[in-house]
């Protein structure tokens, strides 16, 4: 199964930019995000649309954060993106009139609702800036327990 990673890739080129203070290409974050350079222009592509990002053209263009990133949240971004679907689940419609399609049906996009209105709830409650203030403490936590590795005591 195919896994839409749009968000992900998103999200991880907007923490990317949000760190630096000068554009970057799509060359430049597609090797950060590990990807094709026409991956990052897609997936920017919906995010310049809404506001979050712009292009500049020329020597020294690139992609840059036009958003505060204290202001955007991810469900932002999610939308952005067109809001992929939470899920792969389909919904069989032979459309015969079958009951138990019917009945299957109805619980199962009940669900699937339920499901894809709690992810957008809990992505408006992070913002941009609060995953970058988790990176960092990702980074510190990493560091201290390298540093902490190599301490050696002299007796």
């Amino acid at each position: 199964m195919n896994l839409d990673e749009r968000l992900s890739t998103a999200l991880h080129v907007l923490l990317h930019l949000s760190g630096r203070d000068g554009p970057m290409t799509s060359a430049e974050l597609a090797r950060c995000v590990g990807t094709n350079p026409v991956v990052v222009r897609r997936t920017m592509a919906g995010l310049r649309d809404a506001g979050v990002v712009g292009a500049t053209k020329g020597h020294n263009g690139g992609w840059s954060l036009t958003a505060d990133p204290e202001t955007i949240s991810l469900r932002d971004v999610h939308i952005a993106l067109g809001a992929p679907a939470t899920f792969a689940v389909g919904l069989r419609n032979q459309g015969h009139g079958c009951l138990v399609e019917q009945a299957v049906n109805g619980v199962l996009e009940n669900a699937l609702l339920q499901a894809d209105a709690l992810l957008v709830e809990q992505l408006s409650r992070v913002t941009l800036a609060a995953l970058s203030n988790r990176v960092r403490l990702l980074a510190d936590t990493r560091q201290h327990h390298h540093d902490a590795s190599h301490h050696h005591h002299k007796s």
